[in-house]
């Protein structure tokens, strides 16, 4: 069975953030370093080249594919910030409406800036989405 390309690796978190070409990413990123270290009360770990993860999930589909992945995390691409909360994430979920400007993938939320969205209710949706995989 093959392997997942994205792995838990011991590079720096703090190398990875102070390489960040766009100010306002770097800026973003330590505050979402921070929101998700509280909340999570994990070891941030870099995943892969650019994703920022908080504990650790083993999965195992029922085709029988096992991986380890990350519970909570985060990754500031080029685009917009990506925010990984592995429970799933429905349009119609009453946080959504008050979170602010994104939009949503089946695992994700992509925001543009910190700025464009409430993080009192980004803690909680981070909160919900750790907590379902503890």
């Amino acid at each position: 069975m093959a392997e997942l390309k994205t792995q838990k690796s011991d590079n720096s978190v703090e190398e990875f953030i102070a390489g960040i070409d766009d100010e306002q990413k770097q800026e973003d990123s330590r505050a979402l370093l921070d929101l998700m270290s509280r909340v999570t009360g994990e070891t941030p770990h870099m995943w892969g080249a650019s994703i920022i993860g908080f504990g650790d999930h083993h999965y195992e589909y029922a085709s029988g594919r096992e991986a380890d992945w990350f519970k909570v995390g985060f990754s500031p691409r080029k685009q917009n910030l990506t925010l990984y909360v592995m429970a799933y994430v429905h349009e119609d979920d009453p946080l959504l409406s008050d979170l602010g400007r994104h939009s949503t993938g089946k695992s994700c939320i992509y925001i543009k800036r910190l700025s464009d969205v409430d993080t009192a209710v980004l803690e909680k949706l981070v909160k919900r989405s750790y907590d379902a995989l503890s």
